[in-house]
């Protein structure tokens, strides 16, 4: 059985069920249990185990409950019921940047290479809504997601172009940033450098983007890079 999505369907609402779900698999929940082995294909009549269960499972649970043979369907079939044109790429400019995060964490080089080109895919398809919908500010940080995503999956020259490119959009269009895109910025290449074997100019970049970062006004945004900086890897620098 399928459910009906509500009139007024949001897919931030949607990630966020798939969140919980994947938290209340995590916990071995049964009722969470059931509902994935009732509609996700790989777990019909089989066990399903907690700890393998992933965010992407989750979204394809979500999806296949409303009818949707997949989470990408699923975002397109709320989007297109919601926003047109512009509006459309906007849309999901916003929520493929926040599910390529969502993913950065559970993605990495060991993992299946269809997950890693998810990853990057993801990346490429949030900067390219950007590009149609947005300023120099929303493409230099599609540029620097671009940058991340590489690094996690092992591909350091990639990581080093974008994350250059992220850089010099930023220092080509200062009017256009916010405070906190600079450090940011320079975090990322810190990272590209450390990757691809450069370390004195990655300690350089990555001093700079802590400075940078003190200045930065809003605490919370402050708080935001600080949080990120702590995450690895940073390829031997920090050893």
């Amino acid at each position: 059985m399928t459910t009906e999505l509500p009139a007024k369907a949001s897919l931030s609402q949607l990630r966020t069920r798939a969140k919980d779900l994947r938290k209340a698999v995590a916990k071995a929940r049964p009722d969470a249990i059931e509902r994935v082995r009732a509609h996700h294909p790989e777990y019909r009549g089989n066990a399903v185990d907690p700890l393998a269960f992933t965010l992407r499972d989750a979204q394809l649970t979500i999806a296949r409950e409303h009818g949707l043979p997949s989470w990408p369907e699923l975002m397109e079939k709320v989007a297109t019921e919601l926003v047109e044109g512009r509006e459309l790429h906007r849309y999901f400019g916003v929520e493929l940047n926040n599910e390529t995060w969502d993913l950065m964490d559970q993605i990495d080089e060991t993992s299946p290479l269809a997950d890693q080109e998810r990853l990057l895919y993801g990346a490429y398809a949030a900067c390219l809504h950007w590009l149609e919908a947005g300023n120099e500010a929303n493409h230099a940080r599609g540029e620097q997601l671009i940058a991340r995503a590489a690094l996690r999956i092992g591909r350091g020259p990639l990581g080093l172009h974008h994350a250059q490119r992220c850089l010099d959009l930023v220092l080509t269009h200062p009017d256009q940033m916010s405070d906190w895109d600079e450090p940011f910025a320079r975090e990322a290449l810190s990272r590209a450098l450390a990757a691809t074997g450069s370390l004195p100019a990655a300690r350089l970049e990555r001093t700079r983007a802590i400075e940078l970062t003190a200045l930065v006004a809003n605490p919370g945004d402050r708080q935001v890079i600080e949080t990120e900086m702590a995450k690895g890897p940073w390829f031997g620098l920090l050893e």
